[in-house]
């Protein structure tokens, strides 16, 4: 991309973001989807800036456009492997969103209690409240990712024996789409953004925090460990994408080796969801606007 060029115009943006989403997973093979940046001659890392700070910039209004009405939610997940930018592409994403506005919760092993409950328990929990945004980072997907890849961690579940048959996966993928086709029903709607890093890209961000000090703490051993199961999980992750994909909780598979385009995506599509919600601030009945009325008078009557 020419250095003098301008920036894409939002609705170019948004026509860059539509290769990447996933609404229905019939034929879905992750592997025709890049994990880079598609459209280099298009969009470059100076200029997608530029547009990542309108599009946070837009992201505030809507937000609070979605708190004071408070009637929808929005649910955000997101999934990827180790070092996918799952956390910086939160900060990045949010940094001009009203706190009070937005929940994060980041899914860690399961404790006790989350183990003697059902594999949706704990995300059920952690939904946003109406008016709310609520960000999962990993999320009830574990369940059929790590736990499919490492089956023993199904053991401390203590399930039933005569219901881990060979439609385990399949039942849960299908408890999943059941759900999230609920959460859209009663006016949660469901964004997943599955982050697509390359195997060579990720080993490059492992070695950059062990080569800096400042992001040693970032690095785990246990990291290098699963890549000797990558195959089995860009296999899990396929089936889960193909079996939840929907129109109600389209999954977006964005190209994440440049942290700066995966931003940019993340940012276009969460706009665009809650520009098609037509938020409107709530309107004020007869009785509130005089009591707003009588507040002004009172107020210019003072000395």
């Amino acid at each position: 991309m020419a250095g003098d060029a301008a920036p894409l115009t939002d609705k170019q943006v948004r026509k860059l973001l539509d290769p990447h989403r996933i609404a229905d997973g019939e034929g879905f093979r992750l592997k025709h989807h890049p994990s880079s940046n598609p459209a280099p001659d298009l969009l470059d890392k100076a200029h997608a800036s530029t547009l990542l700070q309108r599009g946070v910039q837009r992201l505030s209004e809507l937000q609070g456009l979605l708190y004071s009405s408070a009637t929808w939610s929005l649910l955000v997940v997101f999934q990827g492997m180790d070092a996918a930018g799952k956390d910086s592409g939160i900060k990045h994403v949010m940094s001009g969103v009203n706190p009070q506005g937005v929940s994060v919760t980041s899914f860690k092993a399961p404790d006790t209690a989350d183990l003697a409950h059902d594999f949706l328990y704990r995300a059920n929990r952690a939904l946003p409240a109406r008016g709310m945004i609520g960000i999962f980072n990993r999320s009830h997907y574990e369940e059929v990712l790590i736990t499919r890849v490492h089956p023993n961690l199904l053991g401390p579940q203590h399930l039933p024996p005569g219901l881990l048959g060979k439609r385990f996966w399949d039942d849960r993928l299908q408890s999943i789409l059941d759900w999230e086709r609920h959460l859209a029903r009663q006016g949660t709607r469901v964004l997943k953004f599955y982050l697509h890093v390359s195997r060579a890209e990720q080993k490059r961000r492992f070695l950059d925090r062990l080569d800096h000090p400042e992001k040693n703490w970032k690095f785990s051993a246990a990291d290098v460990a699963e890549r000797a199961h990558w195959d089995a999980y860009m296999d899990a992750y396929e089936s889960a994408i193909a079996r939840t994909a929907a129109p109600h909780a389209p999954w977006f598979i964005i190209p994440a080796d440049q942290k700066w385009f995966a931003r940019l995506m993340i940012a276009a599509a969460i706009n665009e969801e809650l520009e098609s919600l037509d938020l409107h601030p709530p309107e004020l009945s007869a009785e509130q606007a005089g009591s707003l009325a009588d507040a002004r008078r009172a107020l210019e009557r003072e000395a």
